[in-house]
Parts: structure tokens; C-alpha cells; sequence
């Protein structure tokens, strides 16, 4: 697995432990890093992606809930909840990645963590965000 690649999944399972467990921030990331091999060269990135989708998560779960036709956020899976997360604050906030790069990276973290129908349903909800946040952009 790709350094940024290997990056997104430890910031994903941080993630899905804060929602989860409804953690501190700092506690959470620091125990992860703590009992994780986490690369020290990915640990900036790792740290970057889970405090800017914590810092944005208002405005992430408000994207993520206008392009996801009749489920409210609440309903969807945990995994993929933060899968949308993590690839949104990429897209809409973070612009360093092609969009898509972002969601293949998000695809195929749903695929490996989520059930089976979890890759499509990213997808769908990744592009739409993308088609959105361009046709506002100009």
C-alpha cells in the first residue's frame, strides 16, 4: 500500500474509533499513534486529515447529507459515515488530492471496511459532492 494510501486508512480507523467511542480528539489520536505502526514520515498527513475532518465535520456532514438522497447520517454505517468524511473534507476542503484519486482511495477504503454494497454507495455520494462543489466553483 502507497504511503498516502496507508496514511487514509490510519486516518480512517482514528476516525471510526472517535465516532465510535466519542473520544477526545488528542486522546484518541495520541492512543492510536501510540499503539499503531504508524510511519513517523505519514504521521504528519495521518494527523492533518483527522483534525481538518474533525475541525470541518459540521460543514463535511451537511455536503455529505444534501447529496445523500433519503439517508439521514445518523442511518448509514459507521464505516462508511467516516469514509464520506474523510474523502469530503479532502474534496471540499483540503483540495491537495485529485478528486479522483480522493474517491478511489475512498471506494476501495469502504470495499475493505464496509459491506459489500459500501464501495457503491460511496461512490455515488463522492461524486455527486464532487459534481456539486465544481458547479459551484465555476
Amino acid at each position: 500500500m502507497r504511503p498516502r494510501s496507508k496514511a487514509r486508512d490510519h486516518a480512517l480507523r482514528i476516525l471510526y474509533q472517535l465516532d465510535l467511542a466519542g473520544d477526545d480528539l488528542e486522546a484518541g489520536l495520541t492512543s492510536y499513534l501510540r499503539h499503531h505502526r504508524v510511519a513517523k514520515a505519514n504521521q504528519p498527513y495521518v494527523e492533518a486529515l483527522v483534525r481538518g475532518t474533525v475541525a470541518h465535520r459540521e460543514a463535511l456532514d451537511a455536503a455529505i447529507t444534501r447529496q445523500a438522497a433519503n439517508w439521514r447520517l445518523g442511518r448509514m454505517a459507521v464505516i462508511d459515515r467516516n469514509v464520506l468524511r474523510l474523502a469530503a473534507y479532502e474534496l471540499v476542503v483540503d483540495h491537495d488530492v485529485p478528486p479522483t484519486v480522493v474517491i478511489n482511495e475512498a471506494v476501495e477504503l469502504a470495499k475493505r471496511y464496509g459491506a459489500p454494497e459500501s464501495g457503491k454507495f460511496v461512490n455515488g455520494i463522492l461524486d455527486s459532492i464532487r459534481k456539486a462543489y465544481a458547479l459551484a466553483a465555476g
